[in-house]
């Protein structure tokens, strides 16, 4: 997911000619893959092919070092897969009279009433309603779960 991510991060970047926040997306992947043991080689070319653009000599060398023996500048842009993009699950805030009580992950595709079910499902949440009257539920897919209360 995380060379997707950045694949599709720094090409939108490089679009809007938002030169920072694309490096600072290699800076992210870097530092994941620092903190891994396993330095995959298509990870490390991929880098490689995305730092292009920012420092062509550097990139051109470590190209070279990985065991190319053609220049980097005629290889392919890498192209993000879609379906690593999308999240499986994602964690939405749970509030109770408009003040944040918890956060539940839920499937990313849940409609509002499943939503609901879960964040009323959280121990914390159960607690808060247990014995008070719920007057409205607010519910807005992926985003938040808001219980309005009267005591």
């Amino acid at each position: 997911k995380i060379i997707h991510r950045t694949i599709a991060g720094v090409t939108h970047d490089i679009g809007a000619l938002s030169f920072n926040t694309a490096i600072a997306k290699l800076m992210e992947f870097t530092n994941f893959f620092t903190k891994s043991d396993k330095h995959p080689r298509q990870a490390m070319e991929t880098l490689l092919l995305l730092l292009a653009p920012f420092a062509p000599h550097l990139a051109e060398e470590l190209w070279e070092k990985l065991g190319h023996a053609k220049t980097l500048a005629y290889e392919p842009w890498p192209v993000a897969d879609e379906k690593y993009l999308r999240d499986d699950t994602v964690e939405i805030p749970v509030q109770v009279n408009g003040k944040l009580r918890a956060r539940v992950m839920v499937p990313a595709d849940s409609t509002a009433d499943s939503q609901q079910a879960v964040a009323s499902a959280d121990s914390r949440i159960a607690e808060l309603l247990a014995g008070k009257s719920l007057v409205k539920v607010v519910s807005v897919p992926g985003k938040l779960v808001n219980f309005v209360i009267k005591p």
